[in-house]
């Protein structure tokens, strides 16, 4: 893992949001559904994490630079934290970036006092065996049978000791769901 600092950012960060604003542009440009196309849609995502009652935590390289960040929104009166989202510059992803933002996110999280993190991964691009089925019918059979067809991150979530606990079928549009998983922290 390169040597990083992690630290939350704040809203008189400006070329700090620029580069995570364009970091979640960046890594997201290749999937269909089209949250983050501009840098406009990156900067609206990243002020609102922004926002006291969330949580914005980047990873620094040691020029300073966003490498990734991660966001965390409080829900069930904090004992629930949804992790959302999570990214990593494409060209860094694979280097122990994404796991240490999950890391520090726990901590932060732990610290307030919840007791789990959730989190949606969608399959918006046939990247799971869960994409273009039934959803509605054995689930559960077809969440124990899942097969990961494309790189999707869902694999990683589970070595960082995530479970899927659901999916909400069609979520980004017929046959495209979003594959909801939790951690007892």
């Amino acid at each position: 893992m390169k040597k990083m600092k992690i630290i939350s950012l704040t809203s008189d960060q400006d070329y700090l949001i620029q580069q995570a604003a364009q970091i979640l542009v960046d890594a997201f440009k290749t999937h269909s559904s089209g949250h983050w196309v501009t840098l406009e849609d990156g900067l609206d995502e990243v002020h609102e994490m922004l926002t006291v009652d969330r949580i914005l935590r980047v990873a620094l390289d040691t020029e300073g630079n966003v490498s990734g960040w991660v966001g965390g929104i409080p829900h069930y009166a904090g004992h629930v934290w949804e992790l959302h989202p999570l990214v990593v510059k494409p060209e860094l992803q694979g280097n122990g970036i994404g796991r240490a933002l999950v890391l520090d996110f726990e901590e932060q999280v732990r610290s307030r006092g919840a007791l789990t993190v959730t989190l949606g991964t969608d399959d918006e691009d046939n990247r799971t065996s869960l994409s273009n089925v039934d959803l509605y019918d054995d689930t559960w059979r077809k969440i124990k049978e899942i097969s990961n067809l494309n790189g999707h991150p869902f694999e990683f979530y589970q070595k960082m000791g995530y479970t899927i606990t659901g999916v909400m079928p069609d979520a980004d549009g017929i046959g495209k769901p979003d594959i909801l998983m939790s951690k007892h922290i």
